[in-house]
């Protein structure tokens, strides 16, 4: 294997990789002070010195040099000094072997489609039509001009005017319901606005209330409401003012 052939020659650290590994793993080196950058420059050095490239040994190295980077970029932040300091040699080693392992499981997997590749790579499949394959003619059926143009005659044709007058809104005179309302108080002193129009359309119950308010614009009428919402009480102004002046008397 390269890896236990690879001599290293750190400022902190000279001798074999797995040696490396293992001091950091118990915490006996500090991972601060170890040139990864060095590492790699000496396996690749020691690799291009092979007759064969060894695709084993350079995943395992990329895992390993991979897990070393993210320990040393972990200790590098004061945060994490904590979870550092919690992780135990015999932890650090198990996500190492977790690691491998998971490795060579992709590495068994990717061995498994290469020869999946090399037994069935000949065989292809194609969704188009063979070239040389014989192309039906879609046969029209017999089509009568007559029939042709008298459609066209259709098409062509002006449509006739859309009619609005179902949108139309027809709205009663003001002055109907103004002569209706001082008819009705010159019966009666008072009445109730909604029994008055209950059987009258949304329009025509607009059109009425706004005879109320012109009514009341020429103070000709008193509008009383309990409540918000509540029956609108219609009554003539003298009416209003007498009985105010009852309820001042007997007061």
């Amino acid at each position: 294997m390269v890896l236990r052939e690879l001599e290293l020659d750190l400022d902190a650290f000279e001798g074999p990789f797995d040696l490396l590994l293992t001091l950091v793993l118990r915490d006996e080196l500090d991972l601060a002070e170890v040139d990864v950058a060095g590492i790699v420059v000496a396996f690749v050095t020691h690799l291009a010195e092979r007759d064969r490239l060894d695709l084993d040994a350079c995943g395992e190295f990329l895992v390993l040099i991979a897990a070393l980077l993210e320990l040393k970029a972990r200790g590098l932040f004061a945060e994490e000094a904590e979870e550092l300091a919690e992780l135990e040699p015999e932890e650090a080693a198990e996500e190492l072997a977790r690691r491998l392992a998971e490795y060579r499981r992709m590495k068994d997997a990717a061995g498994w489609l290469s020869e999946r590749l090399a037994a069935e790579g000949d065989l292809f499949f194609r969704v188009a039509p063979a070239p040389l394959a014989p192309r039906s003619e879609r046969k029209l059926a017999q089509q009568d001009p007559e029939q042709l143009a008298a459609a066209l005659r259709i098409l062509a044709a002006e449509p006739p005017a859309v009619s609005l007058r179902h949108m139309a809104l027809k709205f009663p005179p003001l002055s109907q319901f103004v002569d209706r309302f001082r008819a009705l108080l010159s019966r009666r002193a008072r009445f109730d606005f909604d029994q008055e129009v209950a059987g009258l359309s949304r329009v025509e119950q607009a059109v009425a209330f706004l005879a109320l308010l012109e009514l009341r614009r020429t103070s000709e009428i008193a509008l009383a409401q309990a409540a918000p919402f509540a029956p609108i009480r219609v009554s003539r102004l003298d009416a209003e003012r007498s009985l105010a002046w009852t309820t001042v008397r007997s007061a």
